[in-house]
């Protein structure tokens, strides 16, 4: 593997200065290597992210966690591989918190060295103990593990409550008007999204599973009675968590902050702010990525107008590859298939999968000063090293995460030519996990339909890995020729490798 050259600052020079940057990690639902200009889409405008990458270094082997977004956020929270953890599985919209209040997390970690901390945008990682009652104050909630201001969703715009969380209390609700959750069985008096004339009414209709409860005219994962006040939107979300981002940032700018921009683009339902409809030929799908990128444009501009660019890390990234068809009719797989567009880039697989197009992301750092503009880069990094990483950079102390699972790659995040991290662990479904080092991809066997991928109309969608693969990914970044037979050595590390790390600690539950 080959490196370019970049312009380094010592971490120490910085540390001796006592002018920690602000940082701003940006992070995109589904949105996959190929849907951005900077790593080749020719159908969806993104000037902003591909501005981005121009004045930062983009990486072009940067990765998430797992291929699917509750445990990706676990993992590059906390610095632990998620599939260590029983309970960091995709979560229900009334799940409890799952990370410990115990647990060191970038925003504890960050808020210990003086950063004023925020969280805006989607969470996913559960609220409050048991059964939440959310007519009162939840907690715990992101102010436990280390946020001072958070303005959320619970879950994701396909799963109720369909309702916006600051700082532990739903915005917007009428005490008279109290909110019920279900996750079990409908209230009474719940339409029936299965029959032919409710789904005729419905916004936009579902194809897999989102036909439980019924709201904004659109089918939801789990049930929701009351809270009419405070429905969101779905219209308006981004703006309103990009309005939410730009406040934080605006009221913080004198002293050094911690900003997670968790936008909920292009996740599912794709119901898109009409100034952005027809803005590609590929639907709401296409569309939803021009709307993240209008968040990170009003995100950059709010960054020139309070004089925070030149000390600002900003890095986007996203939780996951991309996926087209998640449970709503919105026609992304017929569009995409018409407009050429390749949402994972040249990688195999997207949401759900085991292979590079599950946890290969698009990964940009900007850091004027510091990180070089216009240059890619080709080390290895991982989103669960921003624990240790960020922690480095903001002064603190990255042990208590280097003794986990993240790595300080701070050196490489401010310019640095070469990567400590030698090899990655992905996740697809379940436990399903694969292993990178170097140009080596091992996928291991596993026999089972344990991972989605929703890329395709026809046929079984369900990924099944039979035996041990493993790839070239130099010579073959698609994965479409094992080569298992031909390096039965290389095979043979790979797995002694993964199964050292599966080993330090896998299955263990959440310490509470």
């Amino acid at each position: 593997m080959r490196f370019l050259a970049y312009i380094l600052l010592p971490l120490a020079v910085l540390a001796a200065e006592g002018t920690p940057p602000n940082i701003v990690l940006i992070y995109a639902d589904d949105i996959g290597w190929g849907d951005l200009g900077c790593y080749g889409a020719k159908v969806i405008p993104t000037p902003h992210v591909d501005r981005l990458a121009a004045e930062g270094t983009r990486f072009v082997s940067g990765y998430c966690t797992s291929a699917t977004c509750t445990p990706s956020r676990y993992g590059m929270l906390t610095g632990e591989y998620p599939w260590r953890r029983k309970g960091t599985g995709i979560l229900p919209g009334d799940a409890a918190l799952i990370i410990p209040r115990s647990r060191a997390t970038v925003a504890t970690a960050l808020k210990g060295a003086g950063y004023t901390t925020g969280v805006i945008g989607k969470w996913h990682l559960g609220l409050g103990e048991l059964e939440v009652d959310w007519n009162r104050p939840i907690k715990p909630s992101p102010r436990e593990v280390g946020f001072d201001y958070s303005f959320i969703m619970a879950a994701t715009g396909d799963r109720v409550p369909c309702v916006f969380v600051e700082n532990g209390s739903v915005v917007g609700l009428d005490p008279k008007d109290p909110i019920e959750v279900s996750y079990k069985r409908p209230f009474s008096g719940d339409p029936d999204l299965k029959s032919g004339e409710v789904r005729a009414a419905l916004a936009m209709d579902w194809s897999v599973g989102h036909n439980m409860g019924l709201v904004n005219k659109v089918g939801r994962i789990g049930w929701m009675h009351g809270g009419a006040s405070a429905i969101w939107d779905d219209t308006t979300m981004g703006d309103t968590f990009a309005m939410k981002a730009c406040e934080f940032i605006a009221k913080n700018k004198t002293k050094p902050f911690f900003l997670y921009y968790a936008s909920h683009e292009n996740h599912v339902p794709r119901i898109i702010n009409p100034r952005f409809a027809g803005k590609t030929p590929l639907g709401p799908r296409g569309d939803a990525v021009v709307s993240f990128d209008d968040q990170v444009g009003r995100i950059l501009a709010e960054l020139e107008r309070q004089g925070l660019t030149g000390n600002t890390l900003v890095i986007l990234t996203s939780d996951n590859g991309p996926v087209l068809d998640d449970g709503y009719k919105d026609r992304a797989v017929e569009l995409n298939r018409a407009a050429g567009h390749a949402p994972a880039g040249p990688f195999r697989g997207g949401k759900y999968s085991v292979y590079q197009g599950g946890t290969r992301v698009p990964f940009l750092v900007r850091w004027p000063g510091h990180v070089s503009a216009g240059k890619v880069s080709e080390a290895l990094v991982s989103q669960v090293d921003f624990a240790a990483s960020f922690t480095r950079i903001g002064g603190g102390d990255p042990a208590p995460f280097i003794a986990l699972d993240s790595l300080d790659v701070s050196a490489v995040l401010s310019g640095s030519e070469k990567s400590t991290r030698d090899y990655v662990v992905s996740q697809g479904m379940g436990l399903a996990l694969s292993i990178r080092e170097g140009d080596w991809s091992l996928v291991p066997g596993h026999g089972r339909k344990a991972t989605k991928v929703r890329n395709e109309a026809e046929g079984d969608d369900s990924e099944v890995v039979a035996g041990d693969q493993l790839y070239n990914l130099e010579k073959d970044p698609g994965q479409k020729t094992n080569v298992i037979a031909a390096n039965p050595a290389v095979a043979a590390r790979l797995k002694d490798r993964l199964e050292a790390l599966k080993a330090k600690g896998i299955e263990q539950p959440l310490p509470r």
